[in-house]
């Protein structure tokens, strides 16, 4: 028997995973039993004891995907048993290359080739994965049979659609039952899939070319919107969810240009651009790009010729500094303290698989030029020829080798529990573990322990791989400051570190040199920031608009109390300076906030930051430990602002550093807004009570509004609030204390107490700005409501956009029963039975009125573009009211806009539009967070830093701004048009 035939589940001697818990096990067990009656071998497996059912047992347990397909296609799982597992993936693979072929299946329609090829992949997603979780095959192998199975649904996609354009009159091929071949469209794999490496929930990168001289085009004028054509036919049979799920999420942004050109670009003007106008971040774009459908010996000589400019003549080390602005853009974060297992990115954070491919890439770019064998477009192989070569060491190779197979396993793992293109590790406890079982560890502490280990490795070669690149691409030269002339060979110096105004950056450094600031008065500080003043010239210059940067910072040590301890810290910290620089280019409202209130860079200075998920728990044990102290209440409010201001600002450090993203950034601020507003209504309450005593029964609830509400909060954020109360007794009860009040009086000198502590200025500025208008009747109505009058109100008299506002609110503090009520009367008014039309009419005419009382400045104005964050959050609070109606379950609370469409669109969406609403949501979520952390007022990438522009970008998951415009404006007309379908009844 040969090693294919022996690769069976059964021949497992023992099983290599353990199941979720025994809960898990029984629930699979019950599933099972149900498939056994009309699979006589897994009737068989039911029967026995031993490793092969412990396995199919504990796969099953651990990831809910492969358990859906299980129950859908129950032969699947009997085949898995039954056969040989590498026969069947590569049938698998063979019969998707020919799913397009008329000679063989008599329907060849495009429907039917769409659900042939998303029934194979449903086949091999099954079985690779359960061979990968049963250790008979190892990464090398999952990667391959994932890739060479996209290259053949891609292969057979434009064959079929190629058949289709000569059927439909559009096209002449050469050879009707090899329709790719002389055809001159060139369709490369970019990234994972040209390299073979593609993983489990993968998405593919894909770049079309025509050759017009290939003449199989009918009419040459119409030749680039035939073949645009047929790529947007591509994406369709690829990535549109059917009842058969989908093949694989396709992405063409890495074609030349692509907010301005179409989607299929011919050969002549391709070449034109990369000879013009190409970038270093798409020279190593290219390093991994292959030909993979469509005329391949064509797309093989485009490569050829696409050579010298992916791989330059001599050494390029020119192209370094270019290489640190593509590393900014994918922001893989090197190094300040601990590493976070819980929420890390695989992928992209620090020690991630994204450093191991830089730190080939980097070199490839470099050396490739002249030395052809480090071409390669595997990870594992180039590893190996830089070996060979002399560039890395073979404790290099294989440290890096391993680490990146660990690394990938993970990644696989992770995507396999929900086929979900994510990679991140979980941040919970309960579904770590899940990872930690199926990569056949016994624990999360032991799993954490070897993965940090691993992280730390690359993350350690990654570094000493840039630092000496730095070196050989610094150069020398004076830097001298003293005296009161400028030194012309120092004004040299700083033009080539990056300078545009050398003059006005060494008359800032005399002065640090002058002391005229307190942080440089002392001898010892002067002397520290002298011998940090070269590397601090160099970091800051490395960095876009450095004159700008460099002045912040200048800003920023002016308003210290001392520096010899700060000055100290940053030269023995190379990594705290990379994020003082960071701060100072990107964002200048963070670093307005450490010029004003340096106490807050304190929390900087500990290494667990970023390693720290700043969760709900995290964030109450260091406010209340700050809180504890406070000997009355003006010292309490102080305290508020201090505190919060410095967590706040913490959050904003992880963001800015990808340490968290977007929505971590906006639940966590949310969470901080909890529980500051908790502790300043405890501390009203003791000075109301201390100054007209307690309310007999009396009990007050605050409910959160908007983004507070929905764990949206983005910095700077006000905070829309409603104060509730309740109480024993007639209306002409009063407080027991010297000064009694009446309910009405005594609650509303609450609410106003409450206002105050938190919007009045102090030494220590502002917690938060409050808005009160959504209150009942707004800002005509008292600012407290007893419970009673809110559940009226909402019954009976609120407008359909308060109860729009109602679908996103949250208690978020006080008496429990209260509480309890509050969401009983909330689920009251959104369970109601509504009618659809009349609300969708209410929702319509309430976005046109905001488009034309409030138009948006630009496509930056996220929230008021038309397809923009309004629009996504009106189909949300639309779909939430009209649920009822429509036999649709609400949540049980509020949630996150994302959340709550994914609960409220069941049913009531089209899954492709819901995946265009949820990706729209995601960028703007992310740009905006970014922008409201770094700068005041509105985006204008004319006058932004330049360091923003880059976050922006990286936000967005674009490599340029004009992609990234490209990007916003094709999201927002998707989501105008969802939106309009959406309330259209």
């Amino acid at each position: 028997m040969t090693m294919r035939e022996t690769v069976r589940l059964s021949e497992m001697e023992t099983c290599p995973i353990r199941p979720l818990s025994q809960t898990e096990v029984k629930s699979v067990l019950s599933d099972l039993k149900d498939i056994a009656r009309g699979q006589p071998d897994v009737a068989a497996l039911l029967g026995t004891e031993g490793a092969l059912k412990d396995f199919v047992v504990a796969a099953l347990s651990l990831s809910p995907y492969l358990r859906d397909i299980a129950r859908v296609s129950p032969d699947l799982l009997a085949n898995a048993i039954g056969g040989p597992l590498l026969p069947q993936l590569e049938r698998v693979i063979a019969e998707v290359r020919r799913a397009w072929d008329p000679a063989i299946h008599e329907d060849a329609s495009e429907a039917a080739v769409m659900a042939r090829l998303r029934q194979a992949k449903r086949k091999l997603s099954f079985l690779t994965a359960l061979a990968d979780l049963a250790r008979l095959i190892d990464g090398r192998q999952t990667t391959a049979f994932l890739s060479e199975f996209a290259e053949a649904a891609v292969c057979a996609a434009i064959d079929h659609l190629l058949l289709a354009g000569q059927s439909a009159g559009k096209l002449k091929l050469k050879d009707a039952t090899r329709p790719g071949e002389g055809s001159g469209v060139i369709v490369l794999g970019m990234g994972k899939l040209g390299a073979g490496e593609l993983n489990y929930s993968s998405d593919i990168d894909l770049v079309v070319f025509f050759d017009p001289q290939a003449g199989i085009a009918l009419d040459a004028s119409e030749a680039t919107e035939t073949f645009a054509r047929l790529v947007r036919r591509l994406i369709r049979i690829m990535q549109e969810r059917t009842a058969d799920g989908y093949v694989f999420r396709t992405d063409l942004r890495l074609r030349p240009d692509p907010g301005a050109t179409p989607l299929a670009i011919s050969v002549d003007s391709a070449l034109l651009y990369y000879e013009s106008r190409g970038q270093n971040w798409e020279r190593a774009a290219f390093i991994k790009a292959k030909a993979v459908a469509g005329d391949i010996p064509a797309g093989d000589g485009f490569l050829r010729e696409l050579v010298p400019f992916v791989f330059r003549k001599y050494l390029d080390y020119a192209a370094i500094a270019d290489i640190h602005s593509i590393k900014r853009q994918i922001h893989v974060h090197k190094g300040h303290g601990e590493i976070a297992v819980k929420g890390h990115n695989i992928k992209l954070g620090r020690g991630g698989i994204r450093e191991i491919e830089f730190f080939v890439q980097t070199q490839q770019l470099i050396a490739g030029g002249r030395m052809p064998a480090l071409r390669l477009r595997a990870t594992e192989p180039m590893l190996q020829e830089l070996v060979r070569a002399g560039w890395i060491d073979e404790t290099t190779c294989n440290e890096l080798t391993a680490a990146y197979w660990f690394l990938r396993d993970i990644e696989h793992r992770i995507q396999m529990v929900r086929d979900e293109q994510t990679h991140l590790l979980p941040e919970t406890e309960s579904e770590l573990r899940r990872i930690a079982f199926m990569m056949g560890f016994a624990d999360t502490a032991e799993f954490s322990a070897a993965l940090v280990e691993v992280l730390k490795t690359v993350e350690r070669r990654y570094g000493a791989l840039f630092e000496q690149e730095a070196k050989l691409s610094t150069e020398g030269g004076n830097l001298v400051f003293t005296g009161q002339r400028d030194d012309p060979d120092t004004l040299e110096t700083l033009r080539k570190l990056g300078y545009q105004r050398p003059e006005a950056i060494s008359q800032t450094i005399r002065t640090w040199h002058y002391g005229r600031y307190r942080a440089t008065q002392s001898v010892e500080a002067r002397e520290r920031l002298t011998e940090l003043t070269p590397e601090l010239l160099k970091v800051f210059g490395e960095s876009k608009r450095a004159d700008e940067a460099l002045l912040r910072f200048d800003q920023f040590i002016s308003g210290l109390p001392a520096g010899i301890q700060l000055f100290s810290l940053l030269g023995n910290n190379p990594r705290l300076l990379s994020l003082i620089v960071n701060i100072m280019s990107s964002a200048p409202r963070l670093a307005e906030i450490i010029a004003g209130r340096p106490h807050v860079f304190d929390g900087m200075l500990d290494p667990r930051l970023l390693a720290e998920l700043p969760t709900r728990s995290h964030l109450a044990e260091r406010i209340e430990g700050f809180l504890a102290g406070a000997s009355h209440y003006e010292d309490v409010l102080d305290r508020l602002r201090i505190i919060a201001a410095e967590q706040r600002f913490l959050i904003g450090i992880r963001l800015l550093t990808g340490s968290i993203g977007g929505a971590q950034a906006g639940r966590a601020l949310t969470h901080v807004a909890d529980l500051i507003i908790e502790a300043a209504l405890g501390a009203v309450k003791r000075e109301i009570e201390a100054a007209h005593g307690t309310f007999p029964g009396g009990r007050v609830a605050i409910l959160g509004m908007g983004k507070l509400g929905s764990f949206e909060l983005t910095a700077g954020s006000d905070v829309d609030l409603i104060l509730l109360y309740d109480y024993d007794g007639a209306a002409s009860v009063e407080s027991n204390g010297s000064r009694p009040l009446d309910a009405t009086r005594y609650f509303a000198r609450m609410t106003q107490r409450l206002i105050a502590a938190l919007s009045a200025p102090t030494a220590e500025g502002v917690l938060y700005e409050v808005d009160m208008r959504l209150r009942p009747s707004g800002n005509k109505g008292p600012v407290a409501t007893r419970i009673t009058s809110f559940a009226k109100y909402q019954q009976e008299e609120a407008w359909t956009w308060e109860h729009m506002a109602l679908t996103r609110a949250r208690v978020v503090c006080g008496d429990e029963n209260l509480a309890a009520e509050t969401r009983a009367t909330i689920a009251t008014v959104l369970d109601r039975t509504c009618d659809v039309a009349v609300i969708a009419k209410d929702v319509a005419e309430m976005r046109s009125l905001i488009d034309k009382e409030k138009p948006p400045r630009d496509i930056w104005d996220l929230k008021l573009i038309p397809g923009g964050l309004i629009d996504i959050e009106f189909i949300a609070q639309f779909l939430a009211l009209v649920a009822p109606a429509r036999g649709v379950a609400l949540p049980e609370q509020a949630l996150p806009t994302a959340d709550a469409l994914s609960v409220v669109a069941r049913g009531q969406m089209d899954e492709n539009d819901l995946d265009t609403v949820q990706q729209a949501l995601r960028i703007y979520s992310e740009i905006s967070q970014i922008v409201r952390l770094c700068i005041d007022g509105p985006f204008d990438p004319k006058e932004a830093p330049a360091g923003l522009v880059d976050l922006v970008c990286r936000a967005g998951d674009c490599p340029d701004l004009k992609t990234l415009e490209a990007e916003l404006k094709r999201l927002s007309k998707a989501v105008r048009r969802i939106f309009q379908a959406t309330v259209a009844i």
